[in-house]
Order: C-alpha cells, then sequence, then structure tokens
C-alpha cells in the first residue's frame, strides 16, 4: 500500500501481546526478555505444559517465575533438559570409575599372580614315585612344606657369601593345618639331622643312590622333590603343597609389615650375620631379622637347635604382627604383603595362583593366634658324631601319628629352670621316650607369645 502522495505507506504497527493468563486461564507463549540458555538438540524431549494455575518456580498463581528462573512444571519443564543431561553424565562417571576400578583391581590381581614362580620339576620328579609316597590319612587336613634356601644366587643374596652354584635347606618347616581350622601346627626338622636320603633326579641329568646323610644335603642334591620324598619316608606324612623362599624374600617380607619386634637380653654384634644391636625392646627391618633368624655364633649357645628355637619365636611374632595390625583387612598394608611374598616363593602348581594363596592365607587368618604352635621334631645328638642329630623315639614317631591322624598336638612352653638337659655339645635333648600309652607333651611356643614374652 501506497500514501496519498506515492510513497510507501508506513507498516501497520505489531500487534500488542495479550495480556499475561488469568490463573485459571491455559497459559500461553510469552518472549523473554533474555534469549537464555542455548536450543537443546533435536529429539529431546517437549515440556508439558503447567497445569492450571500453577506455573512452576515462581509464586503460584502470579503466572512468573521467581529470581529470574526459567518456568518450569511438575513434569520436567525448561530446567527438565539440563536435569536430563545432568544424570546422564553423573550416570556415565560412575560407570567411567567403576570400570576403571575394576580394571585396576584386574591389573593388580595379574600383576600378583605373575609374580609366582612354578616348579613344574619338582611335580614332574613327585609324580614319577607316586605309587611310594604315603597316601592322605585326613582329606581336609593340609601339609605344607616350607623350605628356607640359603642360596647366594640372584641379586639382594650375593652379600651373603659367595655364589656356589649350589644351595642347602638353611630352614625346613613342615606346616599342619588341621581339617577343622583350629590349629596350625609349625614342625621345624633340624638341618643336621640323620635320615635316609632316597635316590633323587640330579640337576645334570644324573641320579644320586639312595644313603644315609644330614638332613639338608637332600636340598642340595636333588632340590625339592628329593626334600619332600626325604620328608615323606621320614613322618609318612602325605606332603600336599611346598613353598621355598630365599634371603631376598624373607626380608621383604618383614620389611612389607613394617618390621617385627624383638627383645634381647644382651647386645649383639655379629659381623657373620652382618648384625648389630643393642640390648632391649626394638623393631627390626628386614636385613636385621635375617641377621636375627641366621645368627648362630652370637646368640644362644651357638648350636643349630638355638637357631631353629629363635627362627620359631620369630616367626610367631611376625604371625602375630599381620593378624594384629588388620594387614589382611586393609587393602594399602596387604598388598606390599602379598607382592613381597608373591616375588619371594617358589611353589608347586597346586598352590601358584593367587586365589590358592588367599584362600591359605583365609584358612590361616580363621586360626587362633594362641593356635599356631611352633616345635622342633624331637631330637638328640647323634650317637657317632655329637655335631648331628637323631630322632627321640618313640616321641618323634608318636608326634608325626598325631599329625597325619590330624589329632591334637599338646605344646607347652619350657620354663628357664625346667629345660631339658643339654648334652656336651649344648643341644638339649626336646622331649623324654612317653611312658607306653601316654600321650607326650611337646616343648615349643605359640604364636600369641612372640619373641618378647
Amino acid at each position: 500500500m501506497t500514501d496519498r502522495a506515492g510513497t510507501p505507506a508506513e507498516p501497520d504497527p505489531e500487534p500488542t501481546p495479550d495480556p499475561a493468563p488469568e490463573p485459571d486461564r491455559e497459559p500461553g507463549p510469552r518472549p523473554e526478555p533474555d534469549p537464555g540458555p542455548a536450543p537443546v538438540p533435536d529429539g529431546d524431549p517437549g515440556r508439558e505444559p503447567a497445569p492450571a494455575g500453577e506455573t512452576g518456580a515462581g509464586e503460584p498463581g502470579n503466572g512468573e517465575t521467581g529470581a529470574g528462573e526459567p518456568e518450569t512444571g511438575a513434569g520436567g519443564g525448561a530446567a527438565g533438559k539440563p536435569r536430563r543431561h545432568w544424570l546422564r553424565w553423573t550416570a556415565l562417571g560412575v560407570s567411567v570409575v567403576l570400570l576403571g576400578a575394576a580394571g585396576t583391581g584386574w591389573w593388580f590381581y595379574r600383576k600378583l599372580d605373575d609374580n609366582i614362580t612354578t616348579d613344574t620339576t619338582a611335580a614332574d620328579e613327585l609324580r614319577r614315585y607316586e605309587k611310594e609316597r604315603p597316601a592322605a590319612v585326613v582329606a581336609a587336613a593340609q601339609n605344607i612344606l616350607l623350605i628356607g634356601s640359603d642360596t647366594r644366587s640372584g641379586d639382594g643374596n650375593r652379600e651373603y657369601g659367595r655364589d656356589k652354584g649350589t644351595q642347602r635347606s638353611d630352614t625346613v618347616i613342615l606346616l599342619h593345618l588341621a581339617a577343622d581350622e583350629s590349629s596350625a601346627t609349625a614342625v621345624s626338622i633340624p638341618r643336621d639331622l640323620m635320615v635316609t636320603i632316597p635316590s633323587c633326579a640330579e640337576g645334570g641329568g644324573g641320579r644320586t643312590r639312595e644313603q644315609w646323610a644330614q638332613f639338608n644335603w637332600s636340598f642340595e642334591w636333588g632340590g625339592t622333590a628329593c626334600t619332600i620324598r626325604t620328608v615323606e619316608k621320614l613322618t609318612g606324612i602325605r606332603i600336599d603343597h611346598h613353598m621355598v623362599i630365599d634371603f631376598r624374600g624373607f626380608k621383604k617380607m618383614v620389611d612389607a609389615v613394617d618390621g617385627v619386634e624383638v627383645c634381647l637380653k644382651e647386645p649383639v654384634d655379629d659381623a657373620d650375620a652382618k648384625l648389630k644391636l643393642p640390648a632391649g625392646r626394638q623393631t627390626l627391618d628386614g636385613e636385621q631379622a635375617l641377621g636375627f633368624v641366621r645368627a648362630r655364633k652370637s646368640l644362644g649357645n651357638g648350636s643349630d637347635t638355638d637357631r631353629m628355637d629363635r627362627q620359631q619365636m620369630f616367626l610367631g611374632a611376625l604371625v602375630n604382627k599381620v593378624q594384629s595390625n588388620g594387614v589382611l583387612l586393609n587393602p594399602t598394608k596387604l598388598y606390599p604383603v602379598l607382592d613381597a611374598a608373591t616375588k619371594s616363593i617358589t611353589t608347586d602348581p597346586g598352590l601358584d595362583s593367587l586365589r590358592d594363596l588367599y584362600d591359605l592365607a583365609r584358612t590361616m587368618r580363621s586360626v587362633p593366634t594362641e593356635k599356631v604352635q611352633f616345635l622342633t621334631v624331637p631330637r638328640r645328638p647323634y650317637t657317632y658324631d655329637a655335631n648331628r642329630d637323631e630322632l627321640v623315639q618313640p616321641a618323634a614317631s608318636e608326634l608325626f601319628r598325631q599329625l597325619r591322624e590330624d589329632r591334637p598336638v599338646v605344646v607347652t612352653k619350657a620354663e628357664p629352670d625346667e629345660g631339658a638337659e643339654a648334652s656336651s655339645d649344648g643341644k638339649p635333648d626336646d622331649a623324654e621316650s612317653p611312658a607306653p600309652g601316654v600321650t607326650p607333651t611337646f616343648t615349643g611356643r605359640n604364636a600369641a607369645e612372640g619373641v618378647c614374652s
């Protein structure tokens, strides 16, 4: 349209918007003074109109929103869109965290599992002699042979002497776990005990002949399998599993639990054991602990029996430390212990996974500390060589029968003035022959006593 002069006419003004609806009317769209948030992409569900008489976030009935917020209805409204997005991102974040935690847990599991070394050579050798091995009497009970190797090979071991290419069992403990998980009995077998060592496979491919010799030669001649067969021949007890740990592994285990407490009546200065300590109560780290359990010249009477007693005391204190300070229930404390343990052991195929070790640890955790007992097989100086040992019979056979049949073993602590009479070389007799039909009581200790008791 044009005006009379022929020029274009001004456009009609924009229609005035309707006033805000009354509360009893259906609200209609009204312009916002602010552009508001960015438009939501297509496909997001729109909002339902607010019910009559309600306008959402503002005061009811006035048709306006409060504090400049966009209108929202009970069904979601304009704020429903960011809320849905917030929920989606929260769910996604939680999923990522859970997956990350699961992935980290799996990584730790695989790492610990891969740390364990499996001794397949021993398993093959034992299968060869399966027919001559003793049968298990109580299936649910477990007998595990713990072997401490004195090898000097490998990092962390050479400082204790020249690597001669051979190793002997510096410590051997037969650990019996009762079928009902009510007790654990650890029996030390003296390294100098005279025994029959069967014919065993040598590392070079040959075989040794059966012979009467001191016990720890079995490990040097034929390794773990030869030691297991020697123990089985000696005791009549079927060995279900075994673990071998060296100097380095022992030190790492002690360090992983932040040391173990001991008490010394006198100061110790032993260059051979690399041990120098003041008298009194103190906590030993891994290096000091190794010297403590290996020392012979500066602690006790210098005998191997006295050293075995000290080893038992220390292991009891270590068990007590692990069970008393929450290591087994605290992941931050448990992981270093598991890492040190799995890196340090060589075991049979039936105990070479983290799950297997966890089951073993669970069994040990269920045993009361005072029911974890340590003793040495009844022994005395060998008749033909006072520097060697022989079994005290029938006490030794009775002990082996009780373990074999999973019967309770009674262990009592010897009083300082009631200890067994010492022989000329300082090695005490650990038990006397019991009267016929009387169950012997063996001298030992439990883990609850520790080293400072």
